[in-house]
């Protein structure tokens, strides 16, 4: 920092010497790093703003992983065809991938509080609605609608997160604890659903959930900050809306239905060329039409960002393969019951615990290249523990690595890619950087699924415990491609306290300004 205000300095001559708009000193940067954000009138405020934050994306992780255990149950009660299965399942994230983008720029527009609200009530009033659901098309419906409210309140919680603390050990604290949700509430998620499945109705939970969304709402009203805006400047991207919409729900179609109806049937290739030919038409839009485009392409000159985002996509959808096929696989190969199949995902939650409590003190003293090189890792030791398996595995010598391993791979993952994309994108697109973080997040697992679903499908014949092997190694090998895109390209240095983008602008325009004063004193 000192070098840069030295160079402002010397460019300039005598009569524009003086000083900077920003202080450079690193002790402060420091301090104004680690201090509370004025935001808050008390650090019970700020708990309280954390709290709500965190628990919303508890509660949709709980709803997506939890249902995967209880839809057995629910097949049965609403006698569903067992050829629709998929669709109670895979709607939710399917709905909440495609709209991310717009609900990002909607918080963008309108201010975070707004969106993060209207999510949370949605989300509650369809999941009350979806326990009580009588057959088929109502439960998928209800499931749909659910997503549209997880596309609302995801990027809108991050949004707020990255907004309000400045980068520093603060923020990453927070983000560390924000990183741990998604083990903690695909435990939680999977818990609840063994008991509502064995020992009440299933209806029990979809209204637990509502009743967490409730009291998330009231404490969003006491404790977030309402940043509401006049959306006089921006406009929404209707053409990239629609676009990019329909190419993610026809390309997730077509990858996930692949291994149903097969690659060859009608229904695959069409929906498959459909997605591919919306998927170009909206990246024309975004670089040639958009005046405000929805995915700004200048997102992606951020230094690394392109290969961040592919590492994100390959690293999510080796832990979404693991998480899929490892629950089948304890429960179909091993034949353990669904309440100790989530007793055996335990470690992943207590891990999640450990890394947010301790990534706050790590994550300013080692490289961010560091930190995703050992997530990656996690998550190939997590799907080849499993791709190795024997018949009759000891739990503590193979199951448990393998939950601690994917626990470091998604929490490291998740903490890192926040922070840094948060951090080097400006207040007024933290919608954006919200939503592209959760786009990547639904997107990845979706797509790799799929892509896993067909590979095992081909190999049914082989067995279970085979078939599901391809998986894992599906797995072992996209993780292995996410940490050579680690080694090869990104460096990303250690998460310390350091000026917001604004600040960097403005120091980069008040540095310019001075060396064209000073070249103009010269030419004199």
């Amino acid at each position: 920092m000192a070098d840069v205000e030295k160079e402002a300095v010397s460019t300039a001559g005598p009569q524009q010497q003086g000083p900077l708009p920003i202080v450079f000193d690193d002790a402060e940067m420091d301090r104004m790093g680690r201090i509370r954000p004025e935001v808050f009138k008390s650090v019970w405020v700020e708990i309280g703003f954390v709290i709500c934050i965190l628990t919303s994306s508890i509660v949709a992780e709980f709803l997506i992983s939890g249902f995967n255990v209880l839809l057995p149950v629910v097949i049965e009660e609403l006698q569903i065809d067992p050829n629709k299965r998929t669709w109670p399942a895979n709607v939710f994230a399917l709905v909440a991938g495609a709209l991310l983008l717009p609900f990002g720029r909607l918080a963008d527009m309108y201010g975070g509080y707004v969106i993060f609200l209207f999510g949370l009530v949605w989300m509650a009033a369809w999941s009350l609605i979806g326990g009580f659901s009588i057959n088929f098309i109502m439960l998928v419906m209800c499931r749909a609608l659910q997503g549209i409210g997880a596309a609302a309140f995801l990027p809108a919680g991050i949004m707020l997160l990255g907004s309000v603390y400045r980068p520093g050990p603060r923020k990453n604290v927070v983000f560390s604890f924000y990183g741990a949700c998604a083990p903690f509430g695909f435990f939680f998620g999977i818990c609840l659903a063994g008991l509502s499945g064995q020992y009440l109705t299933w209806g029990w939970f979809f209204w637990i959930g509502a009743i967490l969304l409730m009291v998330v709402v009231a404490g969003t009203v006491a404790f977030v900050p309402n940043d509401r805006k006049n959306p006089k400047d921006t406009v929404m991207d209707w053409w990239g809306l629609a676009s990019s919409f329909a190419a993610l729900i026809f390309l997730v179609f077509s990858l996930t239905g692949s291994g149903q109806f097969g690659w060859k049937s009608p229904q695959i290739l069409t929906t498959l060329i459909l997605g591919i030919v919306l998927l170009a038409v909206f990246i024309y839009i975004e670089a040639k039409v958009a005046f405000q485009p929805l995915l700004p392409l200048s997102l992606f000159s951020v230094k690394y960002m392109k290969l961040l985002v592919l590492c994100l996509f390959l690293s999510y959808g080796s832990f979404g393969i693991y998480l899929f096929y490892a629950s089948f696989h304890m429960e179909t190969v091993l034949h353990i019951s669904p309440l100790l199949s989530a007793g055996w995902f335990a470690p992943m939650a207590i891990t999640g615990i450990v890394i947010g409590t301790l990534g706050g003190m790590i994550l300013h003293r080692l490289s961010g290249t560091v930190m995703l090189m050992i997530a990656t890792i996690g998550f190939m030791i997590a799907s080849l523990l499993f791709a190795l398996t024997p018949d009759r595995p000891l739990y503590w010598a193979w199951i448990l690595p393998a939950m601690v391993c994917a626990s470091i791979g998604i929490d490291i993952t998740f903490n890192i890619s926040n922070i840094y994309i948060t951090s080097n994108v400006p207040s007024d697109q933290q919608g954006l950087a919200g939503a592209l973080i959760n786009v990547i997040l639904f997107v990845g697992m979706s797509i790799w699924l799929g892509i896993a679903d067909y590979a095992v499908s081909t190999k049914a014949g082989l067995g279970l415990k085979a078939s599901y092997n391809v998986g894992f190694w599906l797995g072992v090998a996209a993780a292995g491609v996410a940490l050579l895109t680690v080694v090869g390209g990104i460096r990303i240095g250690k998460a310390k306290s350091d000026l917001t983008v604004e600040e960097r602008q403005e120091l980069e325009q008040e540095i310019l300004r001075r060396r064209i004063a000073s070249a103009s004193e010269n030419r004199k």
